[in-house]
């Protein structure tokens, strides 16, 4: 044996006492009729298969989440606003999306009467869609 040989050896042996050995691997021949996935114990079939829907889980998840943030908030807001202009009626107590406050005179199709003014007696034809918000007699005007 030359050094050379002489130093793989030791090398292989240092290691081979280091480390736990490795079960040693052995060959299985496979009888007619029979596949790779059967085996283990009583020659019980194995699967590596996932299920695609439990993989794909997490995706429609997020999806789920998307479409309640994302849909159905803002049309359930949408909802109530139009509950809420459907239901105004006189003596109400509005303030309209541009911030003017005032008291429903008069109730049409598409268009709201306020007075604004007590004093002077200031009215204003406004769209039905341009009021923010009713106020009610407990809230104060923010």
């Amino acid at each position: 044996m030359n050094a050379m040989d002489l130093m793989l050896a030791q090398a292989t042996e240092a290691k081979d006492s280091t480390t736990p050995s490795a079960p040693e691997a052995t060959t299985t021949t496979l009888q007619p009729g029979t596949t790779e996935e059967s085996g283990g114990a009583g020659g019980a079939p194995v699967s590596k298969q996932q299920n695609p829907l439990i993989s794909y889980l997490p995706i429609i998840l997020i999806i789920i989440i998307f479409y309640f943030f994302m849909f159905r908030g803002p049309r359930k807001r949408q909802q109530e606003q139009r509950a809420m202009l459907a239901n105004i009626k006189k003596a109400d107590k509005v303030q309209t999306i541009g911030g003017i406050v005032g008291t429903v005179v008069d109730v049409r199709d598409d268009e709201v009467v306020l007075k604004i003014d007590e004093a002077n007696n200031t009215k204003m034809h406004i769209v039905r869609s341009a009021i923010g918000r009713v106020i009610k007699a407990d809230e104060t005007v923010k």
